[in-house]
């Protein structure tokens, strides 16, 4: 005589196979978020963390397709941008300011305040607040940019260097400006590396690539 037993293995044990099919049918992969960095030294993937405490992959740029654009968002002030901040009834605090090569402005009587990562109206938030908490009653406070940072371009131009941008300008018109293409220089792509929110990217693109401030544009050499 048969044990029940035997009965019922066969049915129970196709519906856990089944069961533990059906879960890998339902299972879906997932992807970290991919943020463009020069590769380390030795090539191997490293871990970065944005200012908010996310941490992301930074991987070689030549493994990601396209380069944070900085026209997506508002404008973040670094190093080199020459702003205008005026202090209503207080002339000798309006002035031209440089964000300085540690992202600082440098404002009398408050000291540094951070620049870098920072769009101008909230630049000049920080400034009030410090200036209100001692030296100015309600202060107002307006944070123009008077002149956008250089871009700098390097490689096979005829004068490469740092010259002041100019809005909308692309890579061939970088050239222009440098001089022109050098007797070896490749025109037909060039390496952009840009710095966007901490972040640094570099890209291969064509001559009509939109240049933004802060850009380090390499032109290639010509092999053939």
């Amino acid at each position: 005589m048969q044990c029940p037993f035997h009965k019922l293995a066969g049915p129970l044990l196709a519906a856990a196979l089944g069961s533990a099919l059906g879960g890998c049918l339902h299972y879906q992969s997932w992807e970290p978020e991919v943020t463009v960095a020069p590769p380390s030294a030795d090539g191997a993937a490293v871990a970065a963390a944005h200012g908010w405490g996310q941490t992301t992959v930074v991987v070689g740029a030549q493994l990601v397709p396209q380069m944070v654009d900085a026209e997506d968002g508002p404008y973040l002030l670094d190093t080199g941008d020459k702003l205008r901040i005026f202090v209503y009834g207080h002339p000798n605090l309006s002035r031209l300011y440089t964000v300085d090569h540690q992202g600082m402005v440098s404002v009398p009587l408050i000291g540094d305040v951070p620049a870098r990562g920072r769009t101008s109206r909230s630049l000049g938030r920080a400034i009030a607040a410090r200036l209100g908490a001692q030296y100015v009653k309600e202060p107002q406070i307006t944070v123009d940019i008077a002149q956008n940072r250089p871009f700098f371009i390097l490689g096979e131009v005829r004068s490469a260097g740092q010259y002041p941008y100019i809005s909308g300008m692309t890579v061939q018109e970088a050239v222009a400006i440098a001089g022109g293409y050098g007797d070896r220089a490749s025109e037909r792509r060039v390496q952009i590396t840009r710095r966007y929110n901490g972040i640094i990217e570099k890209m291969d693109v064509p001559p009509d690539y939109v240049v933004q401030p802060g850009d380090t544009i390499y032109v290639y050499e010509r092999w053939l």
